[in-house]
């Protein structure tokens, strides 16, 4: 066995402490002054959690963005990019859901390397056969205060929608990666139970195909298969006692842990393909697209990995069923979509999707071999 782990450049996640107490000792330990809140939109315009953070946080607080749709489009994050230059921020801070937090790590380059305009952004996309965007290193550094469990937070990666072809694309760089976390049970009772719950089931997906993945190691599978076990005891009991703060807390831990194979090179797999065209050309949202795709993905890989599927089940606490199923029942047991028809995709979608998938980087390492569009029309019907 050979691999290698590179740590990032976060420095610290905070866990447990309420976000008006844990944010401002952390901005004081970090030395800002001009902090730029980017949050959601419904979130600040329908809640008072962005005004008692500021409030918080006082006069360090320059400015305020709440207008980053789903998908964080290239338009929207040049809008933010330019309220952030205006406001002369030395700090973002992200309070939201995954859409917010990639968006703010796109402005984060935007900021370091004089993006004006949306197809300036051009500039930024990694190159093929890189590691990362040829840019210069942001200097502007981010703190996100998730409400969502997508978990992008803890990644160095922004995905971020070109509306010119409708595709996602990514942006890397080490430094965009948050440098810190607060994970804050209490800042997700405002979550829109059916946003919070699905994006439960996106980090399922990152656990599930980062252990199912032929490329897994130990350190990957550790912190995927405990992330697993948090998440699906988590995840039911949200949505049978909305207000348990134990249980979010257990599901945002869980979420965490579903980034350890990602962070450590194990890539993902055709669920997390699939889902990007699902999208980026049919506005799916992240976690409804896990929901559709991952038990149907698992069903189709089988003869490729039942190893590693079996430890799925046993994370899961069925060691005898099919993983498949058990993710299945999962996914239906908290009332989420578990058809593409659910989610407003019909079968003569499928050509397109299957042929977009093919450009997307997990496709191409799914564990079970997908050389063509053919394999993803293979998967796409059982989804129906």
């Amino acid at each position: 066995m050979q691999g290698q782990v590179a740590f990032g450049k976060m420095e610290e996640v905070i866990f447990g402490k309420p976000v008006a107490e844990a944010a401002p000792a952390l901005i004081d330990r970090l030395g800002a002054s001009r902090v730029f809140i980017m949050c959601s939109g419904t979130l600040n315009r329908e809640t008072s959690a962005v005004s008692d953070l500021a409030s918080a946080l006082g006069d360090r607080v320059v400015g305020i963005f709440d207008d980053m749709p789903a998908h964080t489009p290239r338009e929207a994050v040049i809008a933010a990019t330019k309220s952030a230059r205006a406001a002369r921020a030395d700090l973002i801070l992200t309070f939201g859901g995954g859409s917010v937090t990639d968006g703010a790590k796109a402005v984060q380059l935007c900021l370091a390397n004089d993006i004006t305009d949306a197809a300036a952004m051009d500039a930024l996309r990694v190159p093929p056969g890189a590691a990362n965007s040829d840019c210069e290193p942001p200097t502007v550094r981010q703190v996100s205060i998730p409400t969502t469990l997508s978990a992008g937070e803890f990644t160095s990666l922004s995905g971020v929608t070109d509306e010119r072809t409708k595709t996602k694309e990514l942006f890397k760089h080490p430094l965009v990666i948050p440098q810190a976390v607060i994970l804050d049970p209490a800042a997700t009772i405002h979550t829109p139970e059916w946003l919070f719950l699905s994006t439960g089931i996106r980090a399922v997906d990152h656990c599930v195909e980062g252990v199912c993945s032929l490329e897994s190691h130990p350190y990957g599978d550790a912190q995927g298969l405990k992330g697993l076990a948090l998440l699906a005891d988590g995840l039911a009991a949200v949505k049978a006692d909305p207000s348990d703060l134990d249980a979010r807390l257990n599901c945002l831990l869980g979420a965490w842990m579903s980034m350890g194979p990602l962070a450590s090179g194990v890539p993902m797999g055709a669920s997390h393909g699939i889902g990007y065209i699902l999208g980026a050309l049919h506005g799916v949202p992240h976690g409804h697209t896990s929901c559709v795709m991952l038990p149907p993905v698992m069903r189709w890989n089988l003869q490729a990995n039942a190893d590693r599927q079996a430890l799925v089940s046993a994370a899961m606490g069925r060691p005898n069923d099919a993983a498949a199923d058990c993710l299945h029942d999962l996914i239906k047991k908290i009332g989420m979509p578990t058809t593409l028809t659910e989610v407003g995709v019909e079968p003569e979608m499928f050509q397109a999707i299957a042929e977009g998938a093919m450009k997307t980087p997990w496709v191409p390492r799914n564990p079970r071999p997908i050389s063509g569009p053919e394999a993803i029309m293979e998967i796409l019907p059982t989804a129906a």
